[in-house]
């Protein structure tokens, strides 16, 4: 099966560049579907640039702050210089804690294709 999930231009490069393994999501009711082996289209929101990657592993937890103690968070994307201050937090400008606790989140390992 195939999944569509759009990024903006410095994550998506760095899934490119094969700098960023993992990508951090919500784990609600259309993420829920994914499975290994399945393949993830990957749009850069600003150009359309697409590149294509398969689900190598899952990893599931009750909420960020639990996937940031546990996960590699240089395979997130993070830099050295990020890690000091990458706080669970952060994600819930993206995803609320209510939410967390709803659906839990998700760390996509993945290997791009091509």
């Amino acid at each position: 099966m195939t999944h569509k999930m759009k990024l903006c231009p410095e994550p998506f490069m760095m899934i490119r560049r094969g700098c960023k393994t993992i990508e951090l999501r919500l784990n609600d009711e259309k993420r829920q579907k994914i499975k290994i082996g399945d393949t993830i289209e990957f749009t850069q929101t600003e150009t359309g640039e697409k590149i294509s990657a398969e689900v190598i592993c899952l990893h599931h937890f009750s909420s960020f702050s639990e996937l940031y103690k546990r996960l590699p968070l240089l395979k997130c994307g993070y830099t050295e210089a990020d890690i000091s201050n990458a706080k669970p937090e952060d994600m819930e400008l993206y995803y609320s804690s209510e939410q967390q606790s709803k659906y839990g989140v998700l760390g996509i390992e993945i290997k791009v294709i091509g």
